[in-house]
């Protein structure tokens, strides 16, 4: 396979979809549940790094307001709540209020993978099938950390792409198979 640069989104969001289709989420809305478990940790990040400011309380109470209206509740994955409402076609993760397109979701995976995404994918479903649906869910983010494209820390690294060494995974395969 070929050198794969990345941004760590994208690969945290393949990830989380992953690790909730061996949770039993149905492939969208496993992807729409990676899509907010890599939304919300950019956030919490970006926070920290001080790329963004946190959202004013009035913000806070409009969305938590919108999410009431919906009745939306929340999944725990990944050591997080992620907000989620049902729709007509199964259950959905939102950003703010709004339910997330797994469609988009797709666009925006292979567009970052190009060529990849299918191996990548692959790779990381058998990663997860060496886990116990709950053991995943526990371990899933120090996973993600394990595996992660390297860039440099801090601010320095925000947005930066790195390289995704897909040997990792493998060696992770292979000493969680014995």
């Amino acid at each position: 396979m070929t050198e794969i640069v990345i941004n760590r989104a994208p690969f945290l969001t393949l990830w989380a979809s992953v690790v909730a289709r061996r949770l039993g989420f149905d492939e969208d809305e496993a992807l729409t549940l990676g899509r907010a478990v890599s939304g919300l940790t950019a956030q919490s990040k970006g926070r920290n790094l001080g790329v963004f400011t946190p959202a004013s309380e009035e913000a806070r109470e409009k969305v938590r307001a919108d999410r009431e209206a919906i009745d939306a509740g929340t999944v725990e994955m990944m050591n997080g709540a992620i907000p989620c409402v049902k729709t007509e076609d199964g259950l959905r993760a939102l950003s703010k209020a709004s339910p997330i397109d797994p469609a988009g979701v797709r666009k925006y995976l292979a567009g970052r993978f190009k060529g990849a995404l299918s191996e990548v994918e692959r790779k990381l479903v058998e990663l997860a099938e060496t886990f116990a649906p709950e053991e995943l869910n526990a371990a899933a983010m120090d996973v993600y950390m394990r595996l992660r494209p390297n860039v440099p820390k801090g601010r320095a690294g925000w947005g930066k792409a790195g390289v995704l060494e897909i040997d990792k995974i493998d060696a992770l395969v292979r000493e969680r198979s014995r």
